[in-house]
C-alpha cells in the first residue's frame, strides 16, 4: 500500500510513531523505517501483532467499504477477509494484505470471504516501508 509517512511529536521512549495517510484512511502507527524518510510517500507492508478475538476486537461490517481509521484508543482496519487452511487470516484492506493470528475460540461459520472490522491498538500496528 502505497501512504505519506508524516512525523508525531515523539514520545519521551518505547517505538516511534507516525501518522499514515493511505487511499482508505489514515491513522497513527509505529514506523519501522529510517527517521530520514519520514515526510514522504512510501510502499508499506503491514504487521499487526495481535490476535483476532471474534466478538472482543472483530465483528462483521455491514458496510462494503475498506477502511483505516483512529477511534478513542483503537486503529480500526475494515477489509475483506479470508482464511488459510494454516489458521491464518487474512484481512484485505485496500489491496494490502494483513494476517491475522486467530484466538480461540475460533471465527464463527460464514465468516471466511466477509466484509470485517478489526480494532486493534496503535502500539501493535506496524508499518515496515520497502522498494517496489
Amino acid at each position: 500500500m502505497l501512504v505519506k509517512v508524516e512525523a508525531v511529536p515523539p514520545a519521551r521512549s518505547g517505538p516511534v510513531f507516525v501518522r499514515v495517510h493511505s487511499a482508505v484512511g489514515t491513522a497513527v502507527v509505529v514506523w519501522q523505517g529510517a527517521p530520514q524518510a519520514v515526510g514522504r510517500e512510501h510502499y508499506v507492508e503491514w504487521t499487526v501483532d495481535e490476535d483476532i478475538v471474534w466478538s472482543e476486537n472483530a465483528w462483521p461490517s455491514a458496510d462494503g467499504t475498506f477502511e483505516l481509521r483512529e477511534d478513542a484508543d483503537r486503529i480500526v482496519l475494515r477489509g475483506w477477509l479470508s482464511l488459510d487452511e494454516d489458521g491464518v487470516a487474512v484481512l484485505d484492506v485496500g489491496g494490502s494484505v494483513i494476517l491475522f493470528d486467530l484466538a480461540n475460540p475460533p471465527l464463527p461459520d460464514g465468516v471466511n470471504g466477509s466484509w470485517v472490522e478489526v480494532r486493534v491498538a496503535p502500539v501493535n500496528v506496524t508499518v515496515w516501508p520497502y522498494e517496489v
